[in-house]
């Protein structure tokens, strides 16, 4: 059974800055398009269409270990440290030739979503916490 999720990537020309390096941004997306993978894996959607559920991001951080050039191939790879009542916390981590280039940990929360824009707190579905719990660390 998975603990983790891993995919492997290379970096695109559009993700560097003037030097061939990747902007730091883009570790960013690399961690959010991994836990979207990791959700498909376990049959789910993070925004299925028509949902009266979301789910932010209330907090992230990454800490950059090596740089990442241009077509350099790397591995992301995602765990959930923390599967609360309302609250999902993962920690990732990027490798590339052996080394660790970056961690990462986030937080999204599940909410409702209003038809004016705003949004409350909500419990996690019980399907989905059953479906993500493999994943957890």
């Amino acid at each position: 059974m998975p603990s983790e999720w891993r995919q492997s990537r290379r970096v695109q020309f559009s993700e560097t800055d003037v030097a061939g390096l990747v902007h730091f941004s883009n570790f960013f997306r690399y961690f959010e398009d991994a836990e979207h993978a990791l959700w498909r894996a376990a049959g789910l959607t993070i925004h299925p269409e028509k949902s009266p559920i979301g789910w932010p991001r209330v907090s992230a951080s990454c800490e950059f270990h090596r740089p990442l050039k241009f077509e350099q191939e790397f591995e992301i790879s995602v765990r959930i440290s923390e599967l609360a009542k309302r609250t999902i916390s993962y920690v990732g981590e990027i490798t590339g030739n052996g080394h660790r280039i970056a961690t990462a940990s986030w937080k999204i929360a599940c909410v409702t979503k209003f038809a004016d824009g705003t949004m409350k707190s909500a419990e996690i579905p019980a399907a989905v916490t059953e479906r993500l719990k493999p994943y957890q660390s």
